[in-house]
């Protein structure tokens, strides 16, 4: 029990609270410094002073006043059906366009990988070598369906 007490004692110590005030000194030259000792020169300000946190929670903030109606808050701005509808459907459409190019060049991915596939060079005798070089090719493959696949989540999320 005894030997416990020194090391207790030396933990209690380390885990004291510890300050610091940062200081930002401009010498003669012009030259900028950053400390958080205040050094002799005038050119020295205090920029941050550290304050003692609160473990103590704060009281909780009123919410803001909402728009019964439409649920937002009352100085959010409000965009009418209209203008909102058209904002949809150009989102749908820009989503397309780009499942649409995706699509494209996951063809084009997957063709480069099967041509890469077919080839054979004399050097790759050891199975490794080939496995390396299609590696990219395979890769793009895998972007590009992560690519659609992500385009398709998003549509389906639209209204």
């Amino acid at each position: 029990m005894l030997s416990r007490i020194p090391v207790l004692l030396a933990v209690l110590l380390y885990a004291l609270p510890v300050r610091a005030d940062i200081y930002k000194c401009v010498d003669e030259a012009g030259h900028t410094t950053y400390t958080n000792s205040k050094s002799s020169g005038k050119g020295c300000s205090m920029l941050a002073r550290d304050q003692a946190v609160s473990s103590v929670p704060s009281a909780s903030r009123p919410a803001a006043p909402q728009n019964s109606a439409s649920g937002t808050s009352a100085g959010f701005p409000r965009v009418d059906t209209g203008t909102q509808k058209a904002r949809d459907n150009d989102r749908r459409r820009i989503l397309d366009d780009e499942l649409a190019n995706e699509q494209r060049a996951l063809e084009v991915a997957r063709k480069e990988l099967a041509d890469q596939e077919a080839l054979r060079y004399g050097d790759e005798r050891n199975y490794q070598k080939v496995l390396d070089r299609l590696q990219p090719f395979k890769d793009k493959v895998q972007i590009h369906e992560r690519n659609i696949e992500a385009l398709r989540r998003e549509i389906s999320n639209l209204r």
